[in-house]
């Protein structure tokens, strides 16, 4: 069977200084994300195990703990390379005119962004996704690992609200944080990801 694998960071774990510390990056990366990655296998290794036996009392559980973990697994390897060193600005070409069309310019774009990801009731993320059966760009908080958004919903952009993000540099200022992440972001992997996202056909009519 395959395994989820915890990705390599695509830089080191200072790299992102001052903005995020490397002590918070190797914690949240070393710790956090392979806690995910190593439940995600768990569960699914307890579903084999569970129909090997014809047990099916524990399928819902565990059910539960595959999203959970495999959703935490994706968002952080999505949220990885979705930033860089002597990152930020704003994004060009289609991906900067998808958001004039659905948010009235970045400027509005970030300000939704930005209020999502602060107001959201305990840990989650916020994400830009791209919601194929409108052919649009969205906004949406994703409570724990798990977006209250359609299921067709593609992330492209996420932002990690989790506590473990930025408690350890920046106390419960979690705004400052979101704040700095704005100079971190890699619009270019953003783009190849809207690139992609688009290409998906639902076909519900």
């Amino acid at each position: 069977m395959t395994r989820y694998l915890l990705p390599q960071l695509p830089y080191d774990y200072a790299s992102l200084e001052p903005h995020i510390s490397g002590a918070v990056m190797e914690l949240h990366h070393g710790k956090h994300h392979a806690a995910y990655v190593q439940n995600a296998n768990t569960a699914l290794d307890r579903l084999d195990e569970a129909r090997a036996k014809e047990d099916f009392t524990r399928i819902a559980a565990l059910e539960r703990s595959l999203a959970f973990n495999l959703s935490g697994h994706v968002l952080h390897s999505i949220f990885w390379r979705n930033l860089m060193p002597k990152g930020g600005g704003e994004p060009s070409g289609e991906l900067a005119q998808a958001l004039r069309r659905d948010f009235g310019g970045f400027e509005r774009f970030r300000r939704h962004f930005m209020e999502v990801a602060g107001s959201i009731m305990g840990s989650g993320w916020a994400g830009l996704v791209w919601e194929p059966v409108g052919g649009r760009l969205l906004i949406t908080q994703i409570y724990d690992h798990q977006s209250n958004l359609s299921q067709g919903g593609v992330p492209l952009m996420v932002l990690d609200a989790w506590e473990h993000a930025y408690y350890l540099q920046y106390q419960n200022r979690k705004a400052e944080f979101f704040d700095k992440v704005w100079s971190l972001w890699n619009w270019a992997d953003i783009a190849a990801r809207f690139q992609g996202a688009r290409k998906l056909e639902l076909k519900v009519a």
